[in-house]
């Protein structure tokens, strides 16, 4: 069988690795329209008509704009923005999440592929969260770095420009949009204190998480948590802190779909820090989008990744 699938944006960051990823594979069939209709509603609406999957690659507005658009058709849709990331009805992108996640994406019509921040958050809190380790109102700090492929196009031309500087946080106020959906599906109940900061590289990202152990808690326990929870997933694993050593690289996973987490106690044991290693471009954005569209498709979760 061969697919088609149409990436609606396919010129920003996301789409354009999504379409690397896609075009060299037989069993899929990229539907393209002309370059000064990519705007036209009419002439994407019977892109989505003809196609079996499409990939909205947008910002927040225009994807909903593009849902609503191919609302009666029955072409499915992943969603790489953040506009549905919390809607009831779209399935959230995140196939290692739980036992039954991956199966819900394959059978969904609408799927909302997860930020690269949150990613790594949840991909670390909601084991331990659904394991009682932490609590859903524990106070949480979350901070990491980022390559600056990240902040898409225009952060990139900063960098290249030379006018963004060497590094920077951002997220001051207290209200990244990533948010929302880290508090959702790590099972939050209390909003996290959460800035993160860019780099001056392209690619890759480490978020860490510190935290201060409970009376009778064991380090040993969250390590063992995570490894069970992601026990037989092929791109994400828990690694030992040695395999990380003492400088963590943020670009040590790039070209791949990978995810690698791991904890690092203090040698008191009262102590110790989560960390999750990702590309942002692969597991964090396009890698992600084409593992659901794998799933949403029958064919093999690993194909083009």
């Amino acid at each position: 069988m061969v697919a088609k699938v149409f990436i609606d944006g396919e010129v920003g960051t996301t789409g354009l690795q999504i379409r690397d990823r896609l075009a060299p594979r037989a069993d899929i069939r990229l539907i393209q329209i002309d370059a000064a209709r990519r705007k036209d509603p009419e002439a994407r609406r019977a892109a989505y008509a003809e196609a079996d999957v499409a990939i909205l690659c947008l910002p927040d507005e225009a994807a909903r704009e593009s849902a609503a658009l191919a609302a009666d058709l029955p072409v499915r849709i992943i969603d790489a923005s953040t506009a549905h990331r919390v809607h009831p009805d779209w399935a959230f992108g995140f196939p290692e999440l739980g036992p039954d996640q991956a199966e819900r994406i394959a059978g969904a019509k609408r799927v909302s592929n997860p930020g690269c921040w949150s990613t790594c958050a949840i991909g670390l809190l909601a084991p331990l969260v659904k394991a009682g380790l932490i609590a859903p109102d524990a106070a949480l700090t979350i901070s990491g770095v980022s390559g600056y492929s990240g902040g898409g196009k225009a952060l990139i031309a900063e960098f290249a420009a030379g006018t963004a500087g060497s590094h920077f946080i951002y997220g001051l106020d207290h209200k990244h949009k990533h948010l929302p959906e880290i508090m959702t599906h790590a099972g939050l109940g209390r909003r996290p204190v959460f800035i993160p900061s860019v780099g001056k590289y392209e690619q890759g990202m480490i978020v860490q998480i510190p935290l201060h152990l409970a009376p009778g808690q064991q380090p040993a326990a969250f390590a063992e948590t995570l490894a069970s929870h992601y026990s037989g997933a092929r791109f994400v694993k828990v690694v030992e802190p040695a395999a990380v050593g003492a400088r963590a690289n943020p670009e040590k996973l790039n070209g791949t779909n990978l995810m690698e987490l791991s904890v690092h106690p203090s040698a008191e044991g009262d102590r110790l820090v989560l960390l999750a290693c990702l590309d942002n471009l692969g597991k964090g954005a396009s890698g992600a989008a084409v593992q659901n569209l794998n799933l949403m498709l029958g064919m093999d979760e690993a194909a083009g990744l």
